[in-house]
This record gives C-alpha cells, sequence and structure tokens, in this order.
C-alpha cells in the first residue's frame, strides 16, 4: 500500500489532489484547505472528478476508509497515496484546518 506521513503531503494543486473521503458530517466539522470531497461511498460515480494526471493522497479520519479507496483508485489507473494517520494525524501536527462554520475547524 503507497502510504505517505501527513507531513509529506504536498499541497493541492495541478500535479495533486487531496482528496477526502470522509462523509459530510466530518468533513463540515472540519478539512484541509483545498482538499476534493468525494465521500467514500460517491467515489465510484464520481471518480471523474479526480484528475487521473495527478498524484492522488487520499484521507479519511484515521486511515481504514482511506485504504479501500487507494486500492480501488490504483486498480483503475490512478497513481494513489494513502495519508497515514488521516485527519487524527493532520490535526496532531498541527497542520491548516478550515470549515465553513463559525465554529473553530476540528477533527476530533
Amino acid at each position: 500500500m503507497p502510504t505517505v506521513a501527513v507531513g509529506e503531503v504536498p499541497d493541492p494543486g495541478t500535479e495533486s489532489v487531496l482528496l477526502d473521503v470522509r462523509e459530510d458530517d466530518e468533513w463540515e466539522l472540519g478539512h484541509a484547505p483545498g482538499a476534493l470531497h468525494i465521500p467514500l461511498a460517491d467515489l465510484p460515480s464520481r471518480v471523474d472528478d479526480v484528475d487521473i494526471d495527478a498524484e492522488v493522497y487520499v484521507v479519511c479520519r484515521q486511515g481504514g476508509r482511506s485504504i479501500g479507496a487507494v486500492q480501488y483508485l490504483n486498480r483503475i489507473g490512478f497513481d494513489a497515496y494513502q495519508v497515514d494517520g488521516g485527519m487524527v494525524a493532520w490535526q496532531q501536527q498541527g497542520l491548516p484546518l478550515v470549515c465553513d462554520g463559525d465554529a473553530p475547524a476540528k477533527i476530533y
């Protein structure tokens, strides 16, 4: 399983995508700036929303769902990596978080 530490995830841009496969309620509490949100169950029907030419870094809460997403994406031709420790590790490392509401962004 191709895996990277949260501190090694590049900023999302033209060459990389940070794909967050958590559920809507988890996303709304807090997420990484610039991340693309596609809940895991929706990924097969929305895979065209992900740039196949980019490196895809997949994150969930702690790593369980992202494993399945990475396996699926790699099987269909994407260059995908699991983000080790997920968004819990992201918050623990003090990496930036945003949310759409007035409350402070958080994962846990």
